[in-house]
């Protein structure tokens, strides 16, 4: 299996005005970098059959959600779809547990019981990975309007990929959070493909930002490939819900390098199409903008590389080496009620 590693700028630029602080690209790229490697070995277990099911890489998509996290509230909750072993990773969580859930452990996020599909965390309000395609849209305008209703001033994000955004639902859910305001931003990870069928396919609306106009909700086109581009989208978008102004659709345009899951041959678009997007790379991007500015030294960088790295193989032997479940674990964690009357030993 080839790799996508990037681990230098991708061209000499000139330097910029900056509109965000050293600490923060330095973040950025360590968030993205570590995406993106874990993202590979993870590609490279599941050929090995360390794990089951489905898997879903987020590889060429990093931006979106390292966007998402550093322009969100320690309040706001999150809730996306199945390619979703980025998204706690970018809210602060250790990725040893987001492995552990892929091998079915009981250190994982979910306890082994969610796997690749289903990463929850109370802790960091992630609401889930949802295996059922769209099911998260209604979902996440319920979680906005539980927080509206008990006065609480977070915000929920609520992503699905541009394939998703055909589901019936969505209508039902766009024209109910306009009607009530709803603290909710609606985000497209417009990766251009749903499983192996492009937008150009599946719609006469090619633009996406166009579905939640015709509702008057505030939508806009943002570029996916570009996490200052995402932060700052994200930011106003959640300014206007705390203000009471109700939801915002943001079209996030990207692109993911692998394919709709482990099992896709990828027939459906060209080696060139692929090699396009990576020279807008989004991890690049950063270190482009770190090095040309000397926010940091090649030393700094090589540590940061190698600090994903020995993360990265960390969080694999704390989920090789953690414990299985055991039987009776599996009917534990299915009801709120301990002693609900249908629970038969």
């Amino acid at each position: 299996m080839s790799t996508t590693t990037i681990e230098k700028p991708l061209k000499n630029k000139s330097k910029e005005v900056l509109n965000f602080s050293k600490k923060q690209y330095l973040k950025w790229y360590k968030d993205m970098l570590l995406m993106r490697k874990i993202e590979e070995r993870i590609g490279h277990l599941y050929i090995q059959q360390k794990f089951g099911g489905f898997c879903h890489l987020y590889i060429g998509q990093e931006a979106v959600v390292a966007g998402t996290a550093s322009a969100c509230a320690k309040e706001d909750k999150h809730i996306t779809a199945y390619r979703d072993h980025a998204h706690p990773i970018a809210l602060g969580v250790h990725p040893k547990y987001m492995v552990a859930e892929l091998y079915g452990k009981k250190t994982g996020m979910s306890k082994g019981k969610g796997g690749s599909m289903h990463m929850f965390n109370k802790e960091v309000n992630l609401m889930g990975g949802h295996g059922i395609v769209g099911a998260q849209i209604p979902m996440g305008a319920g979680i906005a309007f539980a927080d509206q209703y008990k006065g609480n001033k977070g915000v929920t994000y609520c992503s699905f990929g541009d394939g998703a955004a055909r589901q019936g639902a969505l209508h039902e859910t766009f024209n109910m959070a306009m009607m009530w305001k709803l603290p909710v931003v609606f985000i497209i990870e417009n990766n251009n493909y749903a499983m192996g069928t492009s937008v150009k396919r599946t719609t006469n609306v090619e633009d996406m930002s166009e579905i939640g106009k015709s509702y008057h909700m505030p939508s806009f086109v943002v570029d996916g490939m570009s996490v200052e581009a995402v932060h700052n989208a994200i930011d106003e978008a959640s300014q206007r819900a705390r203000d009471g102004e109700g939801p915002t659709l943001l079209d996030i345009r990207t692109y993911r390098y692998k394919g709709h899951s482990m099992s896709d041959p990828q027939k459906y678009r060209t080696k060139d199409e692929v090699e396009d997007f990576k020279d807008k790379d989004p991890v690049s991007q950063v270190l482009d903008t770190i090095m040309s500015n000397k926010l940091a030294s090649e030393s700094d960088i090589k540590k940061i590389q190698q600090d994903v790295k020995d993360l990265v193989d960390e969080s694999i032997k704390f989920a090789e080496e953690s414990p299985e479940l055991e039987p009776h674990e599996l009917y534990e964690d299915v009801y709120m009620q301990k002693d609900y009357p249908f629970i038969k030993d």
